[in-house]
């Protein structure tokens, strides 16, 4: 590695860090987290990546070029700005982006293959990462659109990190070490997700109110505390349920309809309400982020370990 790519990827480390902080500590506030900061990461990340490919000639650029802007089409909201014509084609246009984007980067490997002077790993990588980021965002494993941002400002930031801090088993360095950094950050995240429903089913089981795979899932709650808690009702549902909450855009917004639930609720007699929490997910991938810097890939490395 060069002195130039030495100096980007600490930059981009810093930013990385210092990012996924600040998004943590609003999202366990407010339960969001500004776009303006994937922005800001974003085109970062992006500006800071030319150290890398620079060096190597005119094809790299192009395809970081090419895969930076990609990622940041998705912070901005560009089909605002076409006005009608972004609300009619927006989905058919991102549709086109992406199978043009998959094509050229598929092709150029089949005829140019991979390397510093032809398609580098980090745009590879990069891909990958938003592949996986948008197609979970789609499955609704990733619930809210700043998860996905997240995850593909990660990988923007840090293509790959095949050398962790603490040297992984050696059975599966070679493994993870092809891994992007994305995908790494995303195992160690669903990892660390797992100690939320066993929290939640210790909590019932205290409180006398474990009931099968519900118990694992939701807990009651006073309806008093329903505006003060940043939680989804189950049980009764209010509303449209589910429907109404994907139509949520902001905090204030959920707020809002908490307090309407709330009303509806004391008005009917109803003392508790059955709800599951609204988890502070990007909680969860900081810490994904800082143990995939650390460590590399956790569930390898307890595997492989015990």
């Amino acid at each position: 590695m060069t002195e130039l790519a030495t100096y980007a990827l600490t930059a981009d480390l810093v930013l990385l860090v210092a990012g996924f902080a600040y998004a943590a500590a609003t999202d366990l506030k407010e339960r969001e987290a500004p776009d303006e900061l994937w922005q800001l990461l974003g085109l970062a990340g992006f500006l800071v990546g030319f150290a890398v490919v620079v060096p190597d000639g005119a094809v790299p650029i192009a395809f970081w070029t090419l895969i930076g802007l990609f990622v940041i089409q998705h912070l901005f909201a560009w089909d605002v700005q076409l006005g009608e014509v972004g609300e009619r084609y927006a989905d058919l246009l991102e549709l086109g982006g992406y199978v043009a984007v998959v094509a050229i980067v598929g092709v150029s490997v089949v005829v140019l293959g991979v390397g510093p002077t032809a398609v580098p790993v980090p745009v590879i990588a990069v891909l990958v990462t938003v592949l996986l980021a948008r197609g979970l965002f789609e499955a609704g494993v990733l619930y809210g659109g700043a998860d996905a941002k997240a995850l593909m400002i990660a990988g923007l930031l840090v293509p790959m990190f095949p050398n962790p801090l603490l040297p992984p088993p050696p059975g599966i360095a070679a493994v993870t070490s092809i891994f992007p950094f994305g995908l790494n950050v995303l195992i160690n995240s669903a990892v660390f997700s797992v100690v939320v429903p066993i929290a939640i089913a210790v909590r019932n089981l205290r409180q006398h109110e474990f009931h099968g795979v519900s118990g694992f899932l939701g807990y009651s709650i006073p309806v008093s505390e329903l505006p003060h808690r940043f939680v989804w009702v189950r049980d009764p549902m209010f509303g449209a349920g589910r429907q109404e909450e994907q139509e949520i855009e902001t905090s204030e917004d959920d707020r809002r309809r908490r307090v309407e639930i709330a009303k509806d609720l004391e008005a009917r007699g109803v003392a508790r309400v059955w709800v599951t929490p609204q988890i502070p997910f990007l909680v969860v991938m900081t810490l994904g982020v800082l143990s995939a810097l650390l460590a590399g890939n956790v569930l390898f490395d307890l595997i492989f370990r015990f």
